[in-house]
């Protein structure tokens, strides 16, 4: 806050985190971001219901899985709290499937509904994890959806990776994807 204070005049320093969806936090949620005055959320939807005993949506999972993990973050979008979908792709499931594609196409649709963008995460394709897909990315780019490239920072130099954001640019070029790059604050 005091950078943000200091620096007004020169540059705009805006404060957010990336959270779950646990239904059951959400009201403690809305206070914190008041209570902070948070300029965003991102959501990240990690786990089932909360961490402490969910399952990890990262893991491989079965078709009742995939289905509550679309459902819990078109849940989450709902709230209006957050202004983008990390890693919407996280999920990890056959993506060769006809069931993968049915329910990222339900979670597109949802989020193009909401108006709500789909983040490209920079730290797994740096890392070349199961996410970001392209079959995924396809189904957004059918949908219409809009995408933001992330950068998924656990440590302060991988903003200062312009060689991998490059890489995403020229990948959701060829997937016929431009990405935005500005994104709704709360207020």
């Amino acid at each position: 806050r005091d950078l943000k204070d200091k620096y007004k005049d020169q540059i705009s320093i805006k404060i957010g985190l990336e959270c779950e969806y646990f239904e059951r936090y959400i009201p403690w949620l809305k206070e914190t971001v008041q209570k902070y005055d948070l300029d965003y959320l991102i959501l990240g939807n990690h786990y089932d219901e909360t961490d402490e005993t969910g399952i990890y949506f990262g893991r491989p999972l079965s078709k009742k899985e995939l289905t509550k993990y679309v459902d819990e973050c078109i849940a989450g979008l709902k709230t209006g709290l957050f202004s983008y979908l990390a890693h919407p792709d996280l999920a990890n499931y056959d993506t060769s499937d006809p069931f993968y594609i049915q329910e990222m196409t339900r979670l597109c649709q949802a989020a193009k509904a909401l108006d709500i963008p789909l983040e490209f995460n920079l730290l797994g394709f740096a890392t070349y994890r199961q996410y970001p897909n392209d079959v995924f990315f396809k189904i957004a780019k059918e949908v219409g959806n809009q995408v933001i490239i992330g950068t998924d920072a656990h440590e302060s130099r991988a903003l200062l990776d312009m060689s991998t954001y490059q890489k995403a640019k020229t990948k959701l070029k060829r997937l016929g994807i431009e990405p935005i790059e500005e994104i709704r604050f709360l207020k």
